[in-house]
């Protein structure tokens, strides 16, 4: 990638020419399918594609300083500590959290299950959730961030409640006032549906959880990889977000909170790296961020992850926010204009990210896949581990197209042409 220039600083979008720039980074969106269609990769809401740059870094580690970290004093173990913690350092900075807040995780999923276990752990003092608290969600949520907290509120006694959607697709506000009380402890929601592309108003609803005194957990595995993200400036307590839907690779993701809270909380997996002393009867443990890093670390794809997050730093989040709301519009303006498609969500491309979904009328999901992937289009279907939300909208499943700073207008335009045929192949137009 050669988008060096001070013009990575501007807000406005990406242009044409510096899409095709990066696009040339990644390797695998020049491939055909099929029967020799062109790849268009509309698919970066379930995970993203990787540049050279940061598959590169990863091999270049492997080939050059492997080895285990905070063990051993020989050189590679040495070189692989370093940058092992320059990763973490890097990440922080990208979200703006200290580096002592941010805990590896396999995934996102991982670390909201570590922390509602720990806030279910009497170990966890003030932030232990008690019979007679209240556990805040809201209807948008993917199941990782509902399904912990329904299990939290099980165990501890606590209940749990939820913000209603819109019909448009965005939250219900109207009844907050009675939904963040006295009784509240924790406010989990999304900064952005990964069904629905709603962006959530995270800075009011994590002031109005602090004026409680309720712990706000966010989920920005939609919001980190696409808009720019200060967590400290946001006032969230916790947040967590996953490398590969970041350029980065699986099997590595974050969970970014206040030093302070961390500090607070009991460990939830014990065993190696994040013990301090251990006898026969006891341990002790160390402090955060390794006392919630049992075991091996993932050290190659921490590596690989903080060549995404400078890949992204050098574009420029601002950019590609910018890029991707032209991309909803175009998508929401495309695919609403085909007959017998119905967009599920909200209909501009106002607070929302480049993730539309949509019905197709008398054709169920997998079937639209089917015909979208012989074109060439590559999308998701299914119900994209967020029942609550279809079944708010009437429907069981849906097909998702999502874009990301790689896709162009051609893009957008393929996947429109081949959803017109649909019907059609069918017999239901």
């Amino acid at each position: 990638m050669t988008i060096t220039s001070a013009s990575t600083s501007v807000r406005g979008a990406l242009s044409a020419a510096e899409v095709e720039t990066i696009r040339a980074d990644f390797p695998i969106l020049h491939r055909t399918v099929g029967d020799g269609a062109s790849l268009v990769y509309l698919d970066s809401g379930a995970t993203s594609q990787r540049p050279v740059q940061v598959l590169q870094a990863e091999y270049d580690f492997a080939t050059t300083s492997y080895g285990a970290v905070h063990r051993g004093a020989h050189t590679l173990a040495g070189e692989s500590t370093d940058a092992y913690e320059a990763a973490r350092e890097a990440v922080a900075r990208f979200v703006g959290v200290p580096a002592d807040g941010v805990v590896w995780m396999r995934n996102a999923t991982e670390g909201l299950n570590v922390l509602a276990a720990a806030l279910t752990d009497p170990e966890a003092g003030e932030y232990a959730l008690r019979p007679g608290d209240e556990i805040l969600v809201t209807e948008l949520e993917h199941h990782a961030n509902l399904v912990p907290w329904q299990r939290a509120a099980a165990r501890s006694g606590a209940t749990l409640r939820w913000i209603p959607l819109t019909d448009e697709g965005r939250l219900d506000l109207s009844g907050i006032d009675g939904l963040i009380n006295e009784r509240t402890k924790v406010v989990a929601f999304a900064h952005a549906s990964n069904v629905l592309g709603t962006i959530t108003p995270v800075a009011d609803l994590a002031a109005r959880a602090n004026a409680v005194g309720a712990l706000t957990v966010l989920d920005a595995c939609q919001s980190v990889p696409h808009l720019p993200v200060n967590l400290t400036e946001l006032g969230v307590d916790a947040a967590v977000f996953s490398g590969h839907k970041m350029l980065g690779p699986t099997g590595i993701g974050a969970l970014a909170a206040r030093p302070e809270l961390l500090a607070a909380l009991p460990p939830v997996l014990t065993g190696g790296s994040m013990v301090e002393r251990v006898t026969m009867e006891t341990a002790t443990f160390r402090e955060p961020p390794q006392r919630f890093e049992a075991g091996t670390q993932p050290v190659a794809q921490a590596v690989a992850l903080h060549a995404a997050v400078e890949y992204l730093g050098r574009v420029g989040m601002e950019r590609i926010a910018a890029r991707e709301h032209e991309l909803a519009q175009l998508m929401l303006d495309g695919i609403s204009g085909v007959d017998g498609v119905r967009v599920i969500g909200p209909g501009t491309a106002e607070n929302r990210t480049a993730t539309v979904a949509f019905e197709v009328e008398g054709v169920h999901p997998h079937d639209v896949g089917q015909v979208l992937d012989a074109a060439g289009v590559a999308v998701r279907v299914g119900h994209h581990c967020a029942q609550p939300v279809h079944r708010r909208f009437g429907v069981n499943a849906s097909t998702r197209a999502s874009g990301y700073l790689y896709t162009t207008d051609a893009d957008v335009e393929r996947l429109v042409e081949a959803l017109g045929t649909v019907r059609g192949f069918f017999g239901r137009s």
